[in-house]
């Protein structure tokens, strides 16, 4: 198993390199970059004399162009200032600095290998228009989602798992048919339209408000005992976490069935029971360890899914400042440090999910080697 592991770790470097290689050519193309929104914004204040805050953290001075100065000078790529959109009508040199202090005037290549050494030393740089290092935003947002992430996963398989294992021993039963209708639900609706009904249940909506719409905590709760401090957690995670419950057990309890009934009718169970073993002793010691392979070891994964996408929708209905709703804004304003920072987490931490996935396996069921496999 060592040499395995060995290998799967060796193998994230060039997985990891890939990547963030494709994305970063990917992005190249993609129109309204940093520097023509910066220019827009520009545009947009009439030129007036301003601050604009780099890469570096340096700030830059502009003012309006000087007369006969339209859209001459150099752009990015060494062009006319015109390859930008929003750079008609303004200083080429008010341009330039703005392509100096956001990295934008050097060479897509240069700016690469920059970005990978500096990932090497866990620097992922500044972003370009919160004026912060990437890394600090990130920690700064990580609570969030890592409380939304854990507890909805674990919250998912600790109701999915006994589920759908009674439902495997009483198919075709009422119960099956009942709960099958409810997990029909659970599974149609997405898990944002659930958030926005509980928002309007039970947020204030429109009919009760129990529960608090903003933030992890109270403000001002550092100061309460500890009990106290807990209860006011629980209190705002509530509906977040519900509302991911509710539209992500339904797979994880039709997987559980289908996986459990899928081992139920294999040979070595018909001869345990010819041997005398009782029906808990077959379901539990035999077809439970080979059935809950699949489940159990795909926990990794499914908490860094639901931990970096499926709560986006969720973040934003409920006003929580997560990593998913810190991606989509870097997305949406092009602010290309935070962007790939949080790419090369999100990426490091999924390619070491299921390295640890496979260590699962063996841990569920000691009888698999991946050392045996050629």
């Amino acid at each position: 198993m060592g040499a395995y592991l060995l290998r799967r770790l060796l193998l994230v470097v060039p997985t990891l390199f890939g990547i963030i290689l494709i994305n970063f050519a990917v992005v190249q193309f993609a129109p309204g970059g940093p520097v023509e929104q910066m220019l827009a914004e520009l545009r947009g204040q009439g030129q007036t004399l301003g601050r604009i805050t780099g890469e570096g953290g340096g700030e830059i001075r502009t003012a309006p162009p000087p007369p006969g100065e339209g859209a001459r000078g150099a752009g990015a790529g060494g062009g006319p200032v015109g390859t930008y959109r929003g750079a008609r009508g303004l200083d080429p040199a008010i341009v330039a600095e703005i392509e100096r202090a956001f990295g934008f005037d050097k060479p897509a290549h240069v700016r690469f290998l920059e970005m990978l050494g500096g990932y090497l030393r866990f620097d992922l740089g500044r972003s370009l228009f919160r004026d912060r290092p990437v890394t600090e935003l990130i920690l700064e947002k990580m609570p969030v989602s890592v409380s939304l992430g854990l507890w909805s996963t674990l919250i998912i398989y600790l109701v999915s798992i006994p589920l759908g294992i009674r439902k495997a021993v009483r198919d075709g039963s009422r119960f099956d048919v009942a709960t099958s209708g409810i997990v029909l639900i659970g599974y149609a609706i997405p898990a944002f339209l659930f958030a926005i009904l509980l928002v309007v249940l039970f947020a204030g909506g429109t009919f009760l408000q129990w529960f608090p719409l903003r933030g992890l905590t109270t403000p001002g709760s550092e100061a309460w005992p500890f009990w106290q401090r807990a209860l006011d957690y629980a209190w705002h995670m509530a509906l977040p976490t519900l509302s991911l419950v509710i539209g992500g057990f339904a797979g994880l309890t039709m997987l559980t069935k289908n996986s459990f009934l899928d081992e139920i009718s294999k040979q070595y169970v018909v001869t345990a029971r010819a041997k005398g073993a009782s029906e808990r002793r077959v379901l539990y010691g035999h077809v439970f360890r080979n059935a809950m392979l699949l489940i159990i070891a795909g926990f990794p994964s499914a908490f860094i899914g639901i931990l970096f996408t499926g709560a986006l929708l969720i973040e934003i209905v409920f006003s929580l400042d997560g990593l998913g709703l810190l991606g989509f804004e870097s997305a949406i304003r092009r602010d290309y440090p935070v962007m790939f920072g949080t790419l090369y987490v999100f990426t490091l931490l999924g390619l070491l999910m299921q390295i640890v996935g496979d260590f699962t396996y063996t841990l569920v069921d000691p009888r698999i080697d991946f050392e045996a496999r050629r």
